[in-house]
């Protein structure tokens, strides 16, 4: 398996993992010390995931500079662009929640 297919599924399983922990904390039910831990761990998660975007994006960067390392922009098209993944307009989409 190639490097980035490896780490693609690390970054999925922690994702998953993370989602897990959120879950679970959210219920409330676990003793202070089991939350402390899972809480910990999500952390962890997170920045784990974080760091593997933030990699993602370098790497994206890289590819897309020209031979004096400045960014080539490109246009996208209309459409796509002013749609989120809702298929609503950005404007009108609602704000998403996330504990990133």
């Amino acid at each position: 398996m190639r490097k980035t297919e490896t780490q693609n599924k690390n970054f999925e399983a922690g994702l998953s993992a993370l989602e897990k922990i959120v879950r679970e904390l959210e219920r409330g039910d676990l003793p202070l010390e089991e939350s402390l831990k899972l809480f910990e761990e999500g952390v962890r998660l997170s920045r784990e995931c974080q760091e593997r975007l933030s990699q993602a994006e370098r790497r994206i960067e890289v590819l897309l500079s020209d031979t004096d390392g400045r960014p080539v922009l490109g246009a996208f098209e209309a459409d796509a662009a002013a749609l989120n993944v809702s298929g609503t307009p950005d404007d009108e989409a609602e704000s998403d929640e996330s504990v990133f």
